[in-house]
């Protein structure tokens, strides 16, 4: 597997510090508001790439932290009478909450920053000793860039350029720094802040100095992967870099993986456009599955393009998976065979198994064969594409394919050891996307319309059209569609 290091700019063959285990971090949301649909892209495709890793057989500690002290915290929480940890407290229960619904997996840690002061604290204090940070007369520390030789290595950056754009940026408060790229590790307290005692005074850590502490001590130190958007790459990024590295001798990561914005209709997401949404907006017009088949269409590294219009295309294909998926169980059910849930396998060993044993299986039609060897040639492209710098979009379109061909074959001759292979391979492939079509992710209760539609059925069975065009009715209301064939009834989410 290659994955693309934002620290080289070129894909690189994916080895990790201890075999099989990866040690990853992912910067969380700063929790002063409910998340956008901007702070959804990284959460889903790192979520999904993680998923991936998992199935290969890696053992993956996955950190990803909440920025629970921050200026749009404390003023978010005065604007509303209450304690910044109370806000904080308030919008990382509402972030889990539209995780969820996107099927994002917890974290094996979710540190908050407000929980880790002492260790910023000793990690601040190791730069002084070592001159890489000094104090100004306030008790502001400052980190002193002109001291890391490598300062601009992550963002391509030359620091006396960097230096030369920063000189008319310098703000009141910070005329005691040496040069224009220093960057703040502790600020002193204002007046009605949070704030926690230090050597130097008052106050509280800087944000780069967050992630820096809480990304080693929990992911085991140095890391696999560091991952955000690409906003992060610099500064943040190139500071968290600035502070481990002079200390500990070593790369602070091997991996830098960003992926790139998110516009709103081709435009920047703004709320003076009036193009802004949170997740929750969304959600409340689309199951989490959809947006997250979305945010999975395109290559997580490419510019991705948001609409509503889209968002009904992804709705569409989410659909057509879906109806594809009932069709087989619905032609199982007539065989005798009920099957109510989307099994899937968890790892791809597993996988490799089945596909052995599919193609010596002597049960299959020669059409069955002839359809499962174009469907192989599907699934060995879909690995391929993910293993290129995880690029599920094309994965997505081997999706699609194979439902194709699934559509074209299944029927009432199809066997069903056929019927169940392509059940489990098309569960499996959306699983590893963490893409999920259960009947409880798609808002349907499937026992409540099988019940209804067995109503219908006596109903007509007794001449009582009324009453069977009133279930239909109920039904469609439901946002179930029926289908009236000769092997019986089928129905699709609409």
């Amino acid at each position: 597997m290659k994955i693309y290091n934002s620290l080289s700019k070129r894909k690189e063959e994916f080895e990790t510090i201890e075999p099989m285990k990866v040690r990853m971090y992912v910067c969380g949301p700063t929790v002063y508001d409910f998340i956008h649909i901007g702070n959804a892209r990284p959460m889903i495709v790192f979520d999904s790439f993680r998923r991936y890793l998992t199935f290969l057989g890696y053992d993956v500690n996955y950190v990803s932290n909440f920025t629970d002290i921050d200026d749009k915290i404390i003023n978010r929480a005065n604007e509303l009478n209450i304690t910044p940890e109370e806000l904080a407290s308030r919008f990382i229960d509402e972030c889990k909450k539209d995780m969820r619904a996107m099927n994002i997996l917890p974290a094996t840690t979710h540190p908050l920053a407000t929980k880790e002061i002492d260790g910023m604290i000793d990690l601040i204090n190791k730069l002084i000793d070592k001159g890489y940070a000094y104090i100004g007369k306030d008790g502001t520390v400052y980190y002193d860039t002109t001291r890391f030789s490598e300062y601009g290595k992550l963002s391509h950056k030359n620091i006396d350029d960097l230096q030369s754009g920063f000189r008319d940026l310098k703000v009141s408060g910070e005329e005691d720094k040496k040069t224009s790229t220093d960057f703040v590790l502790w600020k002193p307290k204002k007046e009605g802040e949070p704030y926690w005692e230090s050597p130097w005074c008052d106050g509280r850590p800087g944000w780069h100095t967050e992630c820096c502490v809480m990304a080693p001590k929990y992911c085991g130190g140095a890391l696999d992967i560091h991952a955000g958007g690409e906003d992060l790459v610099f500064p943040h990024h190139e500071n968290e870099i600035a502070q481990y590295e002079p200390l500990y001798g070593a790369p602070y990561a091997r991996y830098w993986m960003h992926n790139a914005f998110l516009n709103i209709n081709n435009q920047k997401m703004s709320k003076s456009l009036g193009n802004f949404f949170t997740v929750r907006d969304v959600l409340s017009k689309f199951d989490g599955s959809v947006l997250r088949l979305f945010m999975l269409s395109t290559q997580y590294r490419s510019m991705l393009n948001f609409s509503f219009e889209l968002m009904e295309s992804s709705k569409a294909s989410l659909e057509r998976i879906k109806n594809c998926i009932n069709n087989i169980k619905f032609t199982l059910n007539n065989k005798g065979i009920n099957i109510s849930d989307n099994s899937k396998l968890s790892t791809i060993d597993d996988f490799d198994e089945l596909i052995v044993d599919l193609k010596t299986n002597s049960e299959f039609s020669p059409e069955e064969l002839s359809a499962f060897d174009k469907i192989c040639e599907y699934i060995k492209e879909y690995f391929d594409k993910l293993d290129d710098d995880f690029n599920t979009s094309d994965a997505e379109t081997q999706i699609y394919e194979i439902v194709r061909v699934a559509n074209q074959n299944v029927n009432e001759k199809s066997c069903i050891a056929f019927l169940n292979s392509l059940l489990l391979i098309i569960n499996t492939l959306l699983d590893i996307l963490g893409i999920d079509i259960s009947d409880n992710a798609i808002g349907v209760d499937e026992s409540l319309i099988n019940s209804l539609i067995s109503e219908r059925s006596e109903a007509k069975k007794n001449k009582n059209y009324a009453l069977a065009d009133e279930i239909r009715k109920k039904l469609l209301d439901m946002g179930i569609e029926l289908e009236d064939t000769r092997q019986g009834v089928k129905w699709k989410k609409i």
